[in-house]
């Protein structure tokens, strides 16, 4: 597949009914049998706690990526979205190495800075020169935010290279930003027939993925302009003839996170959370597959306002078996003769399921895992939010490479205040488990 000509802004609206044939579920109690049946992995390392509250400068880990250092692989690095609290750098020891303030709200009244996931684009061509940079979605100011990486760099090796004219993605001014309705979840993606660099961008609350091109502005900086936006269904024909649309807040619609490109055929995976994994064309023309569904896919809810939770009712059978609503971070783990995974986290269990990555294979379901306790004060991973995997050397800790997951509930923790953080898990293991 080619993506060399890249067309004007443009909005396609996907609203054909899913065709898929349903998919068995098992009873509550087999969900939790299969997901305690999954080999586990332990991790190796994990980074400092971050605490989501004003004491904690409302740090709460998300997402990360991995870094190569081609010219040291041992001094790699890992950047990671900590909402409120910025971007952390961290070593392959999980050691604090940079933290990266958000930037300040616009007005008194207006939403902070706030990154919610991260990706890396490297050898953009800056009017400064060639660089490997860090992206991340600000969902508080509705932008893209990017960062140089100079490993060596006097205080960090993260420089803040944003255009200062940088549009809003989704927004059409402060009010709308201040809705909250922006940039949420992220994945970049070089075309390797034109060497042009994008970011697919989804919006919160909402089922649009925007696909921005990156541009060199002046003086080293970084900007971007939207192509064309892409919304996934919000409602569902069933097998049984009846319409279904997830559970939520009045208004909220099922939002995208977690996404990734497979740069080898021009694919992107992108996790509705409430709905499934999909599959489509990363210049997001085409119409997208549902290539896996949650387990509560079909399910109906009601809302409780006093609770701000749902209660669901009678499950008809028609979701998956493999995963569980959120489905959220999404990675891509490549190996060196095409073949690979597509790694996504099953939030709901606290697993992670590992589709082929060859398109032959129709995705096909491969396995999965469970990040589980080293020992006592090394816990596995909960909740998961953002993963990030890289099968490449990474000097003596990591020779065959580096899985890194978000816990959304370390441990031993505190117990009076939200803990979360990320594990390092050496991918030697989870090869192991796959080929279990």
């Amino acid at each position: 597949m080619t993506h060399s000509t890249i067309v004007r802004s443009a909005v396609l609206t996907v609203t054909t009914a899913l065709a898929a044939a349903a998919l068995a579920v098992p009873a509550e109690a087999q969900h939790r049998t299969y997901a305690g049946t999954l080999p586990a992995v332990t991790p190796r390392a994990e980074t400092p706690v971050l605490h989501d509250g004003d004491e904690g400068g409302n740090a709460d880990a998300d997402d990360p990526a991995i870094w190569r250092n081609a010219a040291a692989p041992g001094r790699s690095l890992v950047i990671a979205t900590a909402k409120e609290g910025g971007l952390r750098v961290y070593d392959l020891d999980a050691r604090p190495v940079q933290s990266v303030a958000a930037p300040p709200a616009a007005g008194e009244e207006d939403a902070p800075g706030r990154f919610n996931n991260v990706d890396l684009v490297h050898g953009l061509r800056l009017s400064s020169g060639k660089a490997d940079l860090a992206v991340t979605s600000d969902r508080g100011h509705d932008r893209l935010r990017f960062y140089r990486i100079d490993r060596d760099r006097a205080g960090g090796p993260l420089t803040d290279v944003t255009a200062p004219a940088a549009p809003p993605v989704f927004s059409q001014g402060q009010a709308e930003i201040n809705d909250q309705r922006t940039a949420y979840g992220l994945a970049t993606w070089t075309d390797p027939t034109t060497g042009k660099s994008f970011a697919l961008v989804s919006r919160r609350e909402r089922t649009s993925i925007a696909l921005l091109e990156l541009l060199p502005a002046t003086d080293g900086k970084v900007t971007y302009r939207k192509l064309r936006t892409l919304d996934l269904p919000s409602s569902f024909r069933l097998p049984d003839g009846t319409s279904w649309s997830p559970c939520g807040e009045p208004g909220e619609l099922p939002q995208v996170e977690g996404m990734v490109v497979d740069p080898a055929n021009g694919m992107l995976y992108a996790g509705q959370e409430d709905i499934g994994v999909w599959r489509m064309r990363a210049d997001l023309t085409g119409t997208p597959k549902l290539i896996d569904k949650v387990r509560e896919y079909g399910v109906p809810g009601a809302y409780d306002e006093e609770t701000e939770e749902c209660t669901p009712g009678t499950d008809p059978g028609f979701g998956g078996t493999k995963i569980s609503a959120d489905v959220e971070g999404l990675t891509l783990l490549t190996e060196s003769d095409g073949d690979g995974y597509i790694l996504a986290s099953s939030q709901g269990d606290n697993t992670f399921a590992a589709y082929d990555r060859e398109l032959e294979d129709a995705n096909e379901y491969e396995g999965g895992f469970r990040v589980t306790a080293a020992n006592d004060t090394l816990d596995g991973s909960e909740e998961c939010d953002g993963a990030a995997v890289l099968n490449a050397p990474l000097g003596s800790q990591y020779p065959n490479g580096l899985l890194v997951v978000q816990d959304g509930h370390d441990a031993p923790g505190d117990s009076d205040r939200d803990s979360t953080n990320f594990k390092f898990v050496d991918l030697e293991k989870v090869m192991d488990a796959l080929d279990d």
